[in-house]
């Protein structure tokens, strides 16, 4: 898997590049979180749940399907709540939808793991991008210590954060101006 460093990053620009205006800084904490979610499966490990299974790590929390359940049910519970600044429903789905979907995306890019199950739990192939450039993060905080974390974040800084900081300066420099926009 790619760290909870890496998947927050993306999934923060992603943020801030669908709903560009500075008003709208907790759904893009909002889009963070969900790239970040689909790993709450590591806890199966814990209760001995078998890594290749559909409920093991990166099973069915990292398939689309998950993806659109989660964009889907925090959406309406957007609705129903109401908060400030409420995006336009639509915009805020496909933001939920990426920022999830991200996980997977980046994890198929990693050197290490069994690959990602994108189409769980309908099929249980999992897969892994030809291009794979990104180290793979060990599962834990006590074993993401070290050289083995500083090998990680130095692959996540040029493959996640040198792509999500051009894609935020082309925003800035050929996008709407962010005081302007509200959507």
């Amino acid at each position: 898997m790619a760290s909870a460093f890496g998947h927050a990053l993306l999934g923060a620009t992603l943020g801030k590049l669908l709903l560009p205006a500075r008003p709208n800084w907790p759904w893009w904490l909002l889009a963070a979180a969900c790239a970040v979610v689909p790993d709450a499966d590591v806890v199966g490990f814990k209760f001995g749940v078998a890594y290749a299974s559909l409920w093991g790590h990166r099973g069915l929390t990292h398939s689309i399907l998950a993806a659109v359940v989660l964009a889907s049910s925090l959406v309406l519970l957007a609705r129903v709540l109401r908060p400030k600044n409420q995006p336009p429903a639509g915009r805020l789905w496909l933001l939920l939808f990426l920022a999830t979907v991200s996980h997977g995306v980046l994890d198929a890019m990693t050197t290490g793991g069994l690959g990602v199950a994108f189409l769980s739990p309908f099929e249980q192939g999992r897969y892994f991008f030809g291009f794979r450039p990104i180290q793979v993060s060990p599962i834990g905080v006590k074993r993401f210590a070290g050289a083995a974390a500083l090998r990680v974040l130095r692959s996540e800084a040029i493959w996640v954060g040198i792509p999500c900081l051009l894609l935020y300066l082309g925003q800035r420099v050929f996008g709407p101006s962010p005081v302007n926009t509200r959507s």
